[in-house]
């Protein structure tokens, strides 16, 4: 369209309204039409006053349904108006189809045409998380459905093509915008839907690894994000072959760019392929001990006990020692040291301690993996032992447990009479009735020093 031609497009558009305006207004059934509808509208609020307060009551006492039903039941009580309003502009339609000439009802019936539509694309809109992006594709829809009840979709769709920019052969046109953000816009809804149906199938499969349905939902949402991003490039109109070159140039300068990020992409396919860790393990990384609990693109999400949440680089787990504690099975053995004096009989001591030991609660006390105590050396102040139990909790916690067991020892040697010796000192001085001078002194109360009579 020349530029000419626009001014002319809009002063037809700005007459066909004048138009509209000017048969409303003049006297005849058109404003018995718009006074019904007004009727109606009203009548549709009132109702919705009156009926309000029951709807309430009765959408509370549906507490047992599942969350998905009572989600759309909210919706149906924020348009009880406009339901209400179709409701009576169709049967008032209907009525009015049978007694009179059809062109008497004609206004009414776009407004329960424009009424319905508008409740299905509020309810639709609702599968469309993002507030804004909901926001567009709502209106959009609006405009859309009104213009088609209005019989001025052409019109309009002639006037936003003369809106253009040409470039070389591309026509780029305010239609063609439009039209890519609408489809953009339900494409990438489309794709979110599709991944989350296909990453809630995959979860459900237990056929299947964790590390395996993380990468599989992963390629979906890559796959269908594409080719929704592909689709509402092509409605533009961009010829995507000429951009081969310039991408290749422009992902080589990306790649040497965020080296860093590609590493850690890779390093996530390479984990979830190998299935090293996966959701639920417990690791240790450096001094980061907690359960993984996401597997992302880019990092690991892992959560201590203390509640904090580690978001550690994928490229970690593949170049530094990770200890997985549950990766072949998820039990785990924990060592501790003790020491008792000389004078308790060890016999008596390791089976006290394997005893109490049994009474924790996480502590696996049968089988192979049932608690067991050696002596591991004579030391200066006490014989010492190393006890070896298992748990098949770790995600529970280590120092917790080690805590109990500690516990159960002390409770249990005490009512022994079993003795958990310290390091001590004695000073004695072997020929009491010399005098001691303040060389022969000690400095502290750590040293052993005896005095020898063949010294003086």
């Amino acid at each position: 369209m020349d530029e000419l031609e626009v001014p002319e497009t809009v002063s037809t558009l700005w007459g066909q309204i004048l138009l509209v305006l000017e048969l409303g207004l003049t006297p005849g059934w058109r404003q018995y039409q718009l006074a019904i509808i007004l009727g109606l509208l009203a009548t549709a609020f009132m109702l919705r006053l009156l009926t309000q307060p029951g709807w309430d009551r009765w959408a509370r006492s549906r507490s047992g349904w599942p969350k998905w039903r009572l989600r759309v039941l909210v919706q149906v009580l924020r348009r009880i108006t406009l339901i209400y309003f179709v409701v009576l502009c169709w049967g008032t339609y209907l009525a009015m189809q049978q007694m009179t000439w059809p062109s008497r009802s004609y206004l009414i019936g776009v407004a329960a045409t424009l009424g319905v539509a508008w409740l299905i694309i509020g309810f639709l809109a609702r599968l469309v998380h993002n507030r804004t992006l909901r926001r567009l594709v709502t209106w959009s829809l609006w405009i859309y459905a009104t213009l088609v009840a209005l019989n001025l979709v052409d019109d309009v769709a002639q006037f936003l093509d003369g809106v253009a920019l040409d470039i070389g052969s591309m026509h780029l046109s305010l239609l063609a915008v439009l039209k890519a953000c609408v489809m953009g816009a339900i494409l990438l809804t489309m794709a979110r839907l599709g991944t989350q149906a296909a990453t809630g199938g995959l979860r459900r499969n237990e056929d299947i690894s964790p590390s395996m349905q993380v990468l599989m939902g992963k390629a979906v949402q890559v796959v269908l994000y594409g080719l929704a991003l592909l689709f509402s490039i092509r409605a533009i109109g961009f010829d995507l072959t000429g951009f081969a070159v310039l991408s290749g140039a422009i992902g080589v300068g990306i790649g040497f760019g965020l080296q860093k990020v590609v590493s850690n992409l890779v390093s996530g396919i390479i984990i979830l392929m190998d299935r090293s860790i996966k959701p639920g393990d417990v690791i240790s990384l450096g001094e980061t001990f907690g359960w993984i609990n996401a597997l992302g693109a880019r990092y690991v999400s892992v959560v201590t006990r203390d509640g904090r949440e580690y978001l550690i680089p994928n490229e970690d787990f593949i170049t530094s020692q990770v200890v997985n504690w549950s990766h072949s099975d998820r039990f785990v053995r924990l060592d501790l040291n003790f020491g008792t004096g000389y004078h308790d009989d060890p016999h008596e001591v390791r089976r006290v301690a394997i005893e109490a030991t049994k009474t924790v609660g996480r502590v696996l006390s049968g089988g192979k993996r049932a608690p067991v105590c050696h002596i591991v050396g004579f030391g200066d102040s006490s014989v010492d032992y190393v006890l070896r139990f298992w748990i098949s909790d770790p995600t529970g916690g280590l120092t917790n447990i080690r805590g109990n067991v500690y516990l159960a020892l002390w409770d249990a040697f005490k009512g022994a009479g079993i003795s958990i010796p310290f390091p001590q000192r004695e000073v004695r001085v072997l020929n009491e009735n010399l005098p001691v001078s303040m060389s022969d002194r000690v400095s502290g109360p750590q040293e052993d020093v005896g005095r020898s009579p063949d010294r003086d």
